[in-house]
């Protein structure tokens, strides 16, 4: 995603907004600080579409989901101290 000043836009509005019609969003700055994004209507609005595509997020390698552990049942009271115990790691 390109960056651009307040006054950059100001002064290249044209230029800027070609880029963005090509479904490339621009964030506008003022004294450094993001201020605004500027995106072309009917670009796909599905945020995680929107963060793989800016390169901010990738999407796991398999669309199978990591499978839940195997429990032995529910837990007592002795195993969820136990797990208290090693996670805190003091040994109680």
């Amino acid at each position: 995603m390109r960056t651009v000043t307040k006054r950059e836009l100001n002064q290249q509005t044209a230029q800027v907004l070609a880029e963005v019609s090509e479904g490339n969003p621009v964030t506008i700055t003022e004294r450094g600080v993001a201020r605004w994004r500027i995106e072309a209507v009917g670009v796909s609005t599905d945020p995680i579409a929107r963060l793989v595509a800016e390169g901010r997020i990738r999407l796991p390698a398999s669309d199978a989901p990591i499978p839940w552990p195997a429990q032995a049942g529910p837990a007592d009271a002795a195993r969820v101290d136990a797990l208290l115990a090693e996670m805190r790691d003091d040994g109680r």
